[in-house]
C-alpha cells in the first residue's frame, strides 16, 4: 500500500494509506458527479482552499486550478461568494476526523484511495443530504438556465454535485 505523509500549515505528521485505486472502489451510496481535479478547474472555494497542501495530491489536479492567496469570488465558476470561514465550520462541528479543512479535503483523500469507514460513512451521509439543493434548483429554475440560483449551483459544485442541472 502507498503511504501519504502530510506536512502543511494545518496538519503536520499525519500519514495515511491508500487502500483503493484512485477514483475507484467508492461506496455505492457515493456517486459524485465531479472529480476533485474538475472541481478545482471549474472554480471552487473562491480559489482559497488548497494553496499550501498541493504536495499531497497529484500535480495535474492543479495544472488548470483556479487558486488565489486571498478569497476571490470571481474565481468561482458562478462568480458568487460561496464559502463560510473555517471557524464557522468548526463552531458547527462540521470538521470531523483527520481532515482539518473539511469535506473537500475528505473527498480528495477518499478519491485518492484513503478509506476510513466511520469517517467515510459520516461524510457520505452529508454529501447525500446535499441533494436537497439540486431539488430546489429543479423546482425553481427553468431547465438550462444556469444563471438561476447561482449560490446554490456554486454550493452544488463545491460538493461534487452537478451544478448544471
Amino acid at each position: 500500500m502507498t503511504k501519504i505523509a502530510v506536512n502543511d500549515k494545518m496538519q503536520q505528521g499525519y500519514c495515511y494509506e491508500l487502500a483503493a485505486s484512485m477514483g475507484k472502489d467508492f461506496d455505492p451510496r457515493f456517486t459524485p458527479h465531479l472529480t476533485p481535479k474538475e472541481m478545482l478547474k471549474l472554480g471552487v472555494f473562491e480559489g482559497k482552499y488548497m494553496n499550501d497542501c498541493r504536495g499531497e495530491f497529484p500535480k495535474d489536479w492543479f495544472a488548470e486550478a483556479k487558486l488565489s492567496e486571498t478569497p476571490d469570488a470571481k474565481l468561482n465558476y458562478f462568480g458568487v461568494k460561496s464559502r463560510q470561514p473555517l471557524s464557522h465550520w468548526r463552531e458547527k462541528g462540521w470538521i470531523i476526523g483527520p481532515d482539518p479543512r473539511g469535506w473537500f479535503q475528505w473527498y480528495c483523500r477518499y478519491y485518492m484511495g484513503r478509506r476510513l469507514p466511520q469517517i467515510d460513512d459520516h461524510q457520505i451521509r452529508r454529501w447525500r443530504a446535499f441533494s436537497r439543493h439540486a431539488a430546489q434548483i429543479k423546482k425553481n429554475c427553468e431547465p438550462g438556465d444556469i444563471h438561476c440560483r447561482p449560490r446554490q449551483r456554486q454550493a452544488l459544485l463545491q460538493w461534487a454535485w452537478d451544478p448544471f442541472i
